[in-house]
């Protein structure tokens, strides 16, 4: 699995439009078939700040979704947005199994 953490820093008067600026890419992001998630945040410290975690089933489908079209046009409306040069973690896991439940917390009250 690749695994990739991008934190953006947008210009303030645009922060509160980024996820619908970015919602085209999103969606075709996640209808890739190699695409395992395509999630984003906004930080409670910085509300310019954005967080996108994303993971990809293998190297070969991290290479389809940089060569596609819609990963183009979605760097392209970005870049009018961006205050910065976004930030990135990148890194492959083998053979990940997907989400896994965290060991050090239940809940005292199951749904």
């Amino acid at each position: 699995m690749i695994f990739i953490a991008v934190r953006f820093t947008v210009h303030a008067d645009r922060a509160d439009e980024w996820l619908d600026l970015v919602a085209d890419f999103t969606s075709a992001t996640r209808a890739e078939p190699g695409n395992l998630f395509f999630d984003w945040s906004r930080s409670v410290d910085n509300p310019n700040q954005f967080v996108l975690l994303e993971a990809f089933a293998d190297g070969d489908a991290g290479a389809a979704h940089v060569q596609s079209e819609h990963f183009k046009a979605g760097l392209a409306a970005m870049a009018e947005a961006v205050a910065a040069k976004p930030e990135i973690i990148n890194v492959e896991i083998p053979e990940a199994q997907g989400w896994g439940e965290m060991a050090e917390l239940t809940p005292k009250h199951p749904a």
